[in-house]
């Protein structure tokens, strides 16, 4: 797969009407659960076994998007395969008194990976420059009043990009998807989360309260794309309305990071070695 299809250009101002929704190139469901999904996936635990084993370098991912467009779906059939040692996950809601009372990127720290980890963040520190917008809460939160000017969010841009640039520069890449839904996927998969009672758990009545923004959430997130899809923190704009390929991207995408990194197991040398080999035989001992 030619994941490049999907990377967002940087340096671009970006249109949303540029990246589909869906792909009329992608493979079959059936292809992509028996036979592409499986094998991308084994290659990427093989690959995660080692990152885990290593320990020296970690990978920071970011799941962005609007309600039902397939984040946690993601997470369920792509992420949840790896050793769960070598996995972080973190939602991040609405925050509190307490995370107000910081700088905005205080409360993520949590959800940064260890060496030898991958960091899932579902929703991230780019909310910081989403809903609030989309809201007006800025007034809400106590920040200082010769802050909150028309620079703020290209400001917030920045300090995002440099976050990541210090997170890479440290030993952990940073790898980040859209998922980019249309309006009437969204429509078909809430009414299906509403009719179907098994899915009922899933359905919020605020999801449909904030479809109601949806013309301005869709120009903050190519506001979001433009400014902070950078070499080295790359955006990737998924087919969302393709739910079974989404995640074949997904999973490909990780294994390239991977790949990049080429993690090794650890090898025993010397005196480590002379320590195994007696402790192999001592086991021995005891058939």
């Amino acid at each position: 797969m030619n994941t490049d299809k999907y990377a967002v250009k940087k340096d671009e101002k970006i249109k949303l009407s540029d990246y589909p929704t869906t792909d009329e190139n992608k493979f079959s469901e059936t292809q992509l659960k028996d036979e592409l999904i499986p094998k991308s996936i084994k290659k990427l635990k093989e690959l995660h076994m080692k990152l885990h084993a290593q320990e020296e370098k970690g990978i920071v991912v970011v799941l962005q998007a609007m309600d039902a467009a397939g984040k946690d779906e993601a997470i369920t059939y792509i992420f949840s395969n790896l050793t769960a040692q070598g996995l972080k996950t973190t939602s991040f809601k609405k925050p509190t008194e307490t995370e107000l009372a910081h700088d905005y990127l205080w409360r993520f720290r949590e959800g940064m990976p260890a060496r030898g980890q991958i960091g899932i963040l579902n929703r991230s520190y780019y909310e910081e420059v989403i809903a609030p917008r989309v809201h007006n809460l800025l007034e809400e939160t106590p920040l200082p009043d010769e802050l909150i000017d028309e620079n703020i969010w290209n400001a917030r841009y920045r300090q995002i990009n440099d976050f990541e640039r210090y997170m890479v520069e440290n030993g952990f890449p940073v790898v980040k998807f859209f998922f980019n839904m249309s309006y009437d996927e969204q429509r078909r998969r809430l009414l299906e989360r509403m009719k179907n009672p098994e899915k009922n758990w899933e359905f919020s009545f605020n999801d449909v309260k904030e479809r109601e923004h949806w013309d301005g959430y869709q120009g903050i997130f190519e506001d979001l794309l433009t400014n902070t899809s950078t070499e080295y923190a790359p955006w990737y704009a998924l087919p969302a309305d393709d739910e079974w390929y989404s995640r074949y991207i997904v999973s490909e995408v990780m294994v390239e990071a991977l790949q990049r990194i080429d993690p090794q197991y650890p090898k025993i040398t010397g005196e480590e070695k002379e320590k195994l080999k007696k402790a192999i035989r001592q086991l021995e001992k005891e058939e």
